[in-house]
């Protein structure tokens, strides 16, 4: 079976998909990656089909003060519904070259949906997010959203559908014990957190102690807005003789190990506390290493995420916008001192185990074909080609 896996440009929405990209070609399926130049092959470390150009299509363009429904308001009008304009003709054409049997597209890649439908070809999500699945907790903004979206469907003449949730199969890469049901009509399958082999980063292991070690992170895209929360982080570890700290970021200490770039996935497994903005990879990434976590959100889906791990006991969440030193230190200090912490951290870790990560995300990914296949009356073996 041939898979064409449509992405927008960030880092996050590609990671748990390289993993499964990896699991299809393991049993011998043919994978090809669609998404805005150049960036998308400077994800997948491999050639893809261009569909755009994505510079102009940073979320980093994105006004760092924003938040809440003005922050929701620019991602939607000025990034996603552009982004799926912008992307149409080139995955049209990676289509019509590459002839997939399953379309697997990123839940803010519009465009592979788009076209799929409008082909007739079966197409999964791929949700990298688990905030969009449950039922609405605005329904006004959710009306809104799907007006976009319906919008966007008239534009290219195919049905009136939810771009974000493919009838066949929706991909959720978290657990249910973290992000709760979904929503009753949406035919989602959790999968937990597919584990690829990261980009080798330069890193000072030889520095590293015995000490409990605390990872400070914001992801790839929010560096001009967190360098004031990053700076009070560094601040913190840096009085705090007890633990060792590591963060992201670039303000300079003689105390903390501070790099442009870490290898997050390697230090996870070392973690005693992760402190981040509460992104799906990085919060997915920390339980599954059974690590608690200080969620500090930005906008977007970051509060919803913060407030899973909250509500299931594996973390404590601070204001972005306010956190001192002083408070990130006793965010830190409660998790390390209060068993319950690592307790739930631990119970969360056994629901992304069980999950089957890669391997039953290409599993569910070769059934959409073959269920297809069934309903016509025609028998199919789902992981042969």
């Amino acid at each position: 079976m041939r898979f064409l896996l449509v992405v927008p440009p960030l880092t996050g929405h590609v990671t748990p998909l390289r993993a499964v990209a990896a699991e299809l070609r393991a049993n011998g399926h043919e994978v090809a990656w669609c998404g805005p130049e150049p960036t998308t092959s400077e994800l997948v470390g491999e050639p893809v089909y261009p569909a755009g150009d994505a510079r102009p299509f940073a979320v980093e363009l994105r006004p760092a003060e924003l938040r809440g429904f003005a922050a929701l308001k620019y991602l939607w009008q000025n990034y996603l519904i552009p982004l799926a304009d912008e992307m149409v003709p080139g995955v049209r054409a990676a289509v019509e070259d590459f002839a997939p049997h399953v379309v697997v597209a990123d839940q803010q890649a519009f465009a592979g949906a788009v076209v799929a439908t409008e082909l007739g070809i079966p197409w999964a999500t791929s949700a990298s997010t688990s905030t969009e699945l449950a039922e609405p907790a605005f329904p006004k903004i959710a009306a809104w959203i799907t007006g976009l979206l319906y919008e966007l469907c008239r534009r290219y003449d195919v049905p009136e559908l939810d771009l974000r949730f493919s009838p066949h199969l929706i991909l959720a890469f978290t657990t249910r014990e973290l992000a709760g049901p979904p929503a009753p009509d949406l035919a989602v399958q959790y999968v937990g957190a597919p584990v690829t082999d990261p980009p080798k980063v330069d890193f000072p292991w030889d520095r590293l102690d015995e000490r409990p070690l605390v990872v400070i992170t914001l992801g790839t895209a929010n560096a001009a807005a967190g360098r004031r929360f990053v700076s009070e982080g560094v601040a913190a570890l840096a009085s705090m003789r007890e633990v060792q700290g590591v963060v992201a970021g670039d303000v300079p200490s003689d105390d903390v190990i501070v790099a442009d770039r870490i290898p997050q996935v390697e230090l996870l497994r070392r973690a005693a506390v992760v402190v981040c903005h509460g992104g799906q990879n990085t919060v997915s990434e920390s339980l599954r290493a059974g690590v608690p976590l200080v969620v500090a959100p930005i906008r977007d889906d970051q509060s919803m995420l913060a407030q899973q791990v909250v509500a299931t006991g594996a973390g404590v969440r601070v204001r972005f916008d306010r956190a001192s030193a002083e408070d990130l230190r006793a965010a830190i200090t409660s998790l390390l001192i209060h068993p319950q912490y690592v307790h739930n951290a631990a119970r969360i870790q056994q629901s992304y185990l069980a999950a089957g990560g890669a391997a039953r995300a290409a599993q569910l990914l070769c059934s959409v074909k073959a269920s297809l296949f069934v309903e016509r009356g025609q028998p199919c073996n789902p992981m042969s080609r």
